[in-house]
């Protein structure tokens, strides 16, 4: 639990003008680091101005250790927006916490203090449970494991459901072209909870690949100054403090404004995508029946897997010798638009990653199979037969 400054009388008044932890679990939790980035994450907007109407919302932060690990802050503010529950997790489970929050929230406006402590005892001491498997906390909490390797679904998944409610399907095909061109991005809005639901919503869509580089759904006010790192960020900025990022003189940052669903770019990056690809994608966003279920993630799948999917064809294998990739191979026999593409994907550090962990799986002798890679083969968006045909996990 943190507060902001000037919270009620009934808990003790915070001396300093920041916000501070009010309370923790467990007590003897010790990271100093943490509990002093913490507060200041739980209150990411111009407390003095905008407080009062951001009561009740749920929003996640993000903190990145230096191993790239993610843990998540799943948040709710409460009693006049100046105090904050927060749950902290190495786990993405959006749905769940929030829905504890809602519960903990209950046991303190009700003075509960034995409920509060039994759930967060059973759910600290819990082991991390298999997905689909059900989790039972006391009388009052029960949930299901969530199976986190699935696409999202709408409106199971609140983060694409709030964005896809919130941005319409050209901003949206504008933001992902931008993400895959790796480029400084900020999202900005009235609304913290949908917010950082734009800022996860967008980034899983760029399934199987993951945003490389600085990640920050929302960006506590004394780090504002993050927006003028010279190197690509997805960074969630409320509308209370964009005026003073705008102070900064940004250069060359695309800037959607959900509130208004406004995008701004000094770059073509949709036109540099192919034009097939992007035409498809965008009649599949339109249909209605796109509108539920994994119909989103999936529409987005086909196209990473229209953009990405002759990787295969561009794998090289010697007996005796590792697995590799040829970037060359991967290029050249393409549309002029596709290989245009290409040749600038090569060096994405998200396309990158991507290779080097199917390398690994296959120089382990690790088979593997997912989503991706049915849609791949499914889609015919590789070649005829697979050159490894034998030691290939995915030539069936």
């Amino acid at each position: 639990v943190a507060a902001a400054p000037q919270e009620e009388k009934r808990w003790p008044q915070p001396v300093f003008s920041n916000p501070v932890v009010l309370w923790k679990f467990p007590e003897d939790f010790g990271d100093q680091e943490i509990l002093q980035s913490v507060p200041k994450f739980c209150f990411p907007f111009d407390v003095e101005r905008v407080s009062q109407n951001q009561v009740g919302q749920h929003f996640t932060f993000v903190l990145t250790d230096i191993e790239s690990k993610q843990r998540f802050g799943f948040c709710r503010l409460t009693s006049g927006g100046t105090i904050c529950l927060c749950i902290l997790s190495y786990l993405p489970w959006f749905e769940v916490y929030y829905k504890l929050l809602n519960t903990l929230a209950d046991y303190l406006a009700k003075e509960l203090e034995n409920d509060l402590n039994e759930t967060l005892k059973s759910l600290y001491n819990h082991p991390v449970p298999k997905a689909n498997t059900p989790v039972n906390l006391n009388v009052h909490s029960y949930f299901i494991a969530p199976d986190v390797t699935g696409l999202p679904t709408i409106p199971e998944s609140r983060n694409l459901t709030e964005y896809f409610v919130a941005v319409d399907v050209n901003n949206m095909l504008q933001l992902y072209a931008s993400m895959l061109h790796e480029r400084r991005i900020v999202i900005t809005s009235s609304k913290l909870s949908t917010l950082t639901a734009c800022i996860h919503g967008s980034a899983a869509l760029l399934y199987p690949m993951y945003w490389q580089h600085i990640y920050i759904p929302v960006l506590p006010p004394h780090l504002l100054d993050y927006c003028c790192a010279p190197m690509p960020y997805l960074i969630g900025i409320h509308s209370s403090l964009i005026e003073r990022v705008k102070n900064k003189s940004l250069e060359d940052v695309v800037m959607l404004n959900v509130d208004t669903n406004t995008l701004e770019s000094p770059f073509s990056d949709l036109n540099n995508l192919p034009s097939d690809v992007v035409s498809a994608l965008k009649s599949k966003l339109k249909k209605q029946s796109t509108a539920t279920g994994d119909g989103v993630a999936r529409a987005f799948l086909r196209a990473q897997a229209a953009l990405f999917g002759s990787y295969r064809d561009a794998l090289r294998y010697k007996p005796g010798e590792p697995i590799t990739f040829c970037e060359e191979s991967f290029v050249k026999h393409r549309s002029s638009m596709m290989k245009q593409f290409l040749e600038t994907a090569v060096n994405l550090q998200l396309f990158k990653q991507f290779i080097d962990g199917r390398l690994a799986k296959l120089n382990a002798g690790r088979g593997f199979s997912d989503v991706f890679e049915e849609e791949i083969t499914s889609g015919g968006f590789c070649g005829g037969k697979d050159k490894l045909q034998y030691d290939y996990p995915f030539s069936q």
